[in-house]
């Protein structure tokens, strides 16, 4: 299923919507827009869920089926509607569903097999089974490798908007030789600050400052991310700090 974003509108709609809010609007069918809100969401959040269910012990291609017989069951059976963000955060939510649905409705799931029933997000199997293998961390449970992979989601979309934000500034170029300074990834060591300085032309004070100020902004974005899966602000802090815990469990091999 492809998100419609002229549904949506422009991006600034998106991104100043709550993650309960695009719940809200999946779970009314009649409402324009809701097609791409719902597209949205499974962009987002199918590898963690996938993962979770591949970490709960089932083969890749059943991980694949029922991931998407999820999907379909939240559409299908309402469960959306049934949302309410006055609980708590988006994030409990979705796995609490995904948890209830593989201990009522997985036997049922098996019946969709690729191919032979509807598929209602594009999963990239090869694409999701490189990246479980590589992440795979066998001494955490199921639950919290989904909240490790849950905050790199967040991550890998606050990135998505800071490439957005310094390319719609013709800085791209910028971002790509200081990036590696927000260490994201834990993949790669960040250049000296001489190398960088040499790289943009500017002098080391110069470089120092941009980090520091790439720094605020990607921090300022991965804050609005998760602001957007909790019903209360004030949850907000608390959030951060187990979604970090979640990462530091994982070792760094959970990538955004």
């Amino acid at each position: 299923m492809k998100a419609d974003h002229s549904s949506l509108g422009d991006d600034q709609y998106r991104f100043h919507t709550t993650q309960w809010s695009m719940v809200l609007l999946s779970a009314q069918s009649h409402v324009p827009g809701f097609q791409a809100a719902l597209s949205e969401l499974c962009r987002i959040y199918w590898y963690p869920l996938y993962a979770y269910v591949r970490r709960r012990g089932y083969a890749p291609e059943e991980a694949q089926d029922l991931t998407q017989g999820f999907f379909l069951h939240l559409l299908e059976h309402k469960t959306l509607g049934r949302a309410d963000p006055l609980r708590g955060k988006f994030r409990s939510f979705l796995l609490g569903s995904l948890q209830n649905y593989l201990s009522n409705e997985a036997e049922g799931a098996r019946c969709l097999k690729r191919g032979g029933g509807v598929e209602f997000v594009s999963l990239d199997l090869q694409d999701a089974e490189n990246r479980y293998r590589l992440e795979a961390v066998d001494t955490l449970t199921p639950e919290k490798v989904f909240a490790a992979r849950w905050a790199a989601a967040l991550l890998s979309e606050a990135m998505n908007r800071l490439r957005q934000e310094y390319a719609t500034k013709k800085k791209s170029g910028i971002l790509d030789v200081l990036k590696p300074f927000l260490d994201v990834a834990n993949s790669k060591a960040a250049p000296s600050y001489d190398a960088a300085a040499a790289a943009l032309q500017v002098s080391v004070g110069a470089v120092k400052t941009m980090i520091h100020r790439l720094r605020k902004e990607f921090a300022l974005l991965v804050r609005e991310e998760i602001e957007r899966t909790v019903s209360d602000p004030h949850d907000v802090d608390a959030e951060i700090h187990e979604l970090c815990e979640a990462l530091v469990a994982a070792e760094g091999w959970v990538m955004p």
